[in-house]
């Protein structure tokens, strides 16, 4: 595997989905998710509301951690994850390199009452189709490997569809490529996706990049109520929290420590 993952993974998703688009036709697969009934932006509304959502992971592995969860009881953490005040939930779904299925996607969204996200490599617009026919509300666009054109064609997409696009941008110049494509909610990544280097400072740092009528999300490399409460007072809308979670003994003890609540 090179030293650019993001780069690799991307590509590895193209290959992937060419041999996927042969089993099933895009056309297909797009009258399909146009006939369902049309989405209403349900996990921008629920990051929208006052004060810091959280937007909780469910995930089985990463390329700079391994396995994560080994046993990985997906619908039972997803469930946890709801009950402790989880506003939306983040489904890895990408099989090689975090172990992610579609099953555990759809399963999830069956099972809970909150919007979910489907957190994948975005490489095509079948695959913007296929998150909406899994009952994805929300899907991830990554500004590294798409173009601004590309960006825009694919937030139409998903407006079209009722469903929201989290843009992950980790530089200012890449923010503004989101903000000339559309972008309604931008997430920075703490996490370099080009060596997997966590900086917690990053989001921070760019928040005065985003105008504030855009929602604001700060994804990764959160570990300690410390961390969120930098996050808040960078003026963030929501914080995406994955391997902490997973990790934790306790996921409701672990959600009560990082929201500040003493209860």
């Amino acid at each position: 595997m090179s030293n650019d993952i993001l780069n690799t993974i991307a590509e590895n998703t193209r290959q992937r989905y060419e041999l996927i688009i042969k089993e099933k036709p895009y056309a297909e697969i797009k009258a399909q998710a146009l006939s369902i009934e049309k989405g209403s932006f349900e996990f921008e509304k629920a990051i929208a509301k006052n004060g810091l959502s959280f937007i909780c992971e469910v995930k089985k592995a990463s390329p700079s951690k391994g396995v994560i969860s080994k046993d990985f009881p997906y619908l039972e953490t997803a469930l946890k994850y709801e009950a402790v005040g989880a506003d939306c939930i983040s489904c890895l779904t990408e099989p090689k390199w975090f172990l992610g299925s579609d099953r555990y996607l759809r399963e999830i969204v069956s099972a809970v009452n909150i919007p979910v996200l489907r957190k994948d490599f975005t490489v095509c617009d079948y695959q913007i189709y296929e998150a909406k026919l899994l009952g994805a509300s929300a899907v991830l666009l990554i500004c590294s490997i798409l173009d601004e054109k590309t960006l825009m064609e694919y937030i139409d997409i998903c407006n079209s569809l009722g469903m929201s696009a989290l843009v992950e941008a980790h530089s200012e110049s890449e923010i503004q490529t989101a903000l000339r494509a559309g972008a309604r909610i931008v997430g920075v990544n703490n996490r370099n996706l080009r060596d997997f280097s966590v900086d917690t400072k990053n989001s921070a740092k760019l928040r005065s990049a985003v105008p504030s009528d855009v929602l604001f999300v700060s994804e990764s490399g959160v570990k300690t109520r410390q961390d969120v409460e930098n996050i808040e007072k960078s003026g963030a809308d929501a914080v995406l929290i994955g391997e902490t979670l997973m990790r934790a003994d306790d996921i409701g003890a672990k959600m009560r420590e990082l929201k500040g609540d003493k209860n």
